[in-house]
């Protein structure tokens, strides 16, 4: 995957764009590339991607994730009175939650809005005391139980994965891997949900102890970080059955469609503007990687995608639509930073979400 030389030209030609639109003697350089409305916060990012609708929790999700303008602005009056409302709204809708979830996710549903509006009480305290690290602290949490509440209102898979890929593992839902790597741990969410087939391959890799000890082939700053090219000839995993590279296709989902498209670009389809459930959006996506000559080549080597927002401006990301991403870094990011061409991983691990992994079809 020669990512970095297509992420490069694309990025140039922008900015030369841009340039041309917007001297910088007519605008000021904070203002050479708009800065959208693109969430990212992958925890956010992995919360819209559940496939579920719930619109009351929903809407209080968004709700107490909009308070981030009103903070950067220091809009404390705002801000405070999205927090009441968000309370409100959680008060006279809580039956109705309750109910929306499956008969036996009832009983830990119930302890977990409970819990929530002990965390919204708190949460409108905060808002009111100005003080932004205690805001976000108990904003954190309260989103967080949020989170475990969509959680538990996931269903049935969403989707039948076609049948030309039914030799290849699949992730049913999501698994939480630990790497540990020389310079340090990180902790990343891998999406089954939006990338069944990526995240399948991803940790049935990680299972088998693929990566342990594997370096980073490509360390390229605000591009890429990237490994799982295996030791010897091979550029991916032998299938020790079949003694032939094991390949998994471009995976990407588009909100609203009923399932990922297959080895098929956001050029190839026409839908320049379209964006996909699982953007590179935020410091640590990941990505599958694949050549430069076939969508469908990818077996192993994966990527971190170093978000940079000069070069990866909010609504004009230059990845999505041409790779697949298949989870984000929550923990470690760090360490992400740190880490270079003479590092890799040392250990991966699954340490949730094993029970989701399917060898195959």
């Amino acid at each position: 995957m020669d990512l970095k030389r297509w992420l490069h030209g694309w990025a140039v030609a922008l900015l030369l764009v841009i340039g041309l639109l917007c001297p910088p003697q007519v605008a000021p350089a904070d203002a050479a590339l708009p800065p959208g409305n693109a969430v990212k916060d992958p925890t956010a990012i992995l919360r819209n991607a559940l496939p579920i609708q719930q619109k009351d929790l929903q809407e209080l999700q968004h709700r107490l994730e909009s308070t981030s303008e009103d903070l950067r602005a220091k809009r404390w009056s705002a801000l405070a009175n999205t927090v009441r409302r968000s309370q409100t709204l959680l008060s006279s809708r809580s039956e109705a939650i309750l109910a929306s979830l499956p008969t036996a996710q009832q009983p830990q549903g119930a302890e977990l809005l409970d819990q929530l509006s002990d965390q919204m009480q708190v949460l409108v305290a905060s808002s009111e005391s100005s003080d932004r690290d205690r805001f976000l602290s108990d904003r954190r949490l309260a989103l967080a139980s949020i989170g475990d509440l969509e959680a538990l209102m996931v269903g049935d898979f969403p989707f039948s994965i076609p049948s030309t890929f039914d030799s290849l593992p699949r992730l049913l839902g999501r698994a939480t891997v630990e790497m540990e790597t020389t310079k340090g741990n990180l902790i990343a969410i891998v999406d089954g949900y939006n990338a069944p087939l990526t995240a399948g391959a991803f940790i049935d890799l990680v299972q088998k102890g693929f990566y342990d000890g594997l370096p980073f082939t490509r360390a390229e700053d605000f591009y890429v970080l990237q490994t799982g090219d295996p030791k010897g000839p091979e550029s991916g995993y032998i299938d020790p059955k079949t003694k032939v590279e094991r390949k998994v296709p471009l995976e990407i989902m588009v909100p609203g469609e009923q399932q990922p498209f297959y080895n098929e670009t956001f050029e190839d389809l026409g839908r320049f503007d379209a964006q996909p459930v699982l953007p590179f959006a935020t410091l640590g996506t990941l990505g599958w990687a694949h050549s430069d000559e076939a969508l469908d080549d990818g077996s192993s080597q994966f990527f971190f995608f170093l978000y940079e927002a000069e070069l990866t401006p909010a609504g004009l990301n230059l990845v999505d639509g041409r790779y697949g991403a298949f989870g984000y870094v929550v923990e470690g990011f760090d360490v992400l930073e740190e880490l270079g061409i003479s590092d890799g991983i040392v250990k991966a691990r699954v340490i949730d979400g094993a029970e989701n992994l399917q060898p195959h079809a």
